[in-house]
């Protein structure tokens, strides 16, 4: 028996939600509707999904805040899709762990692309063959229980961040462009943002300082990109 993809839509707007949960259906996955931030958690905490779309302007418990509650609780990829233009908004979603941002109104012929694009990254790195740890210096990543653990403590990071230290401990000699590794991630064309990248790599390190601040993991090599420092 396949197992279903479940995808979790948070959005108040009743026609915006069914439309979304009918995007999810035609492509061939189970949505589940959700139309407050107190139903999601409801819905978080009962049961594992594959994505979530989140909306930030919602009744009860607002968007932020269940964003900010899976990013410290799991890795499940969560999308954005709200009607808030501004840069510093976006950008303040990404450092607290969302894995993309579409703004409303949307062309509904992307959000499947991007739904496809997220699904096929997280189960992609989820079947690594033939390895079920990743280790360097203290840090341990069990590739079969999706978890990342420095100095025996088990530490937080959103599915992107994760799929980051994923590749960098995959081959800890290279060096990676930024370039190699938006287009892993993303799997998308990069077309020169550093920001998001540097949001990403910034928010790994402050992670692992936090339980060993005396060691330096991820080091920048000046006009190429990152590798894990020896």
């Amino acid at each position: 028996m396949v197992e279903q993809i479940k995808i979790l839509v948070v959005e108040d707007d009743n026609d915006i939600n069914q439309l979304l949960c009918n995007i999810i259906r035609n492509s061939g996955y189970v949505p589940q509707a959700a139309f407050s931030g107190t139903e999601a958690m409801l819905y978080l905490e009962k049961e594992e999904w594959d994505l979530v779309l989140l909306d930030l302007m919602l009744p009860g418990m607002s968007g932020e805040e269940v964003l900010a509650t899976i990013a410290a609780t799991n890795s499940t990829p969560v999308i954005i899709i709200s009607a808030k233009l501004d840069q510093q908004t976006k950008v303040g979603m990404i450092r607290t762990g969302a894995d993309d941002y579409i703004t409303k109104p949307f062309d509904i012929e992307e959000v499947s692309a991007r739904i496809d694009s997220h699904l096929r990254r997280y189960q992609r790195i989820n079947k690594l063959p033939s390895m079920k740890k990743l280790t360097f210096k203290d840090i341990e990543i069990d590739l079969e229980a999706k978890t990342v653990s420095a100095q025996g403590k088990e530490l937080s990071f959103t599915a992107r961040e994760y799929e980051i230290l994923v590749l960098l401990l995959s081959s800890p000699k290279k060096v990676f462009t930024k370039k190699n590794l938006f287009e892993s991630v993303w799997e998308e064309p990069f077309y020169g943002d550093d920001n998001t990248m540097n949001v990403h790599i910034s928010n790994i390190r402050s992670k692992l300082a936090l339980v060993n601040p005396n060691e330096k993991y991820i080091e920048t090599i000046w006009g190429m990109g990152y590798r894990l420092k020896s």
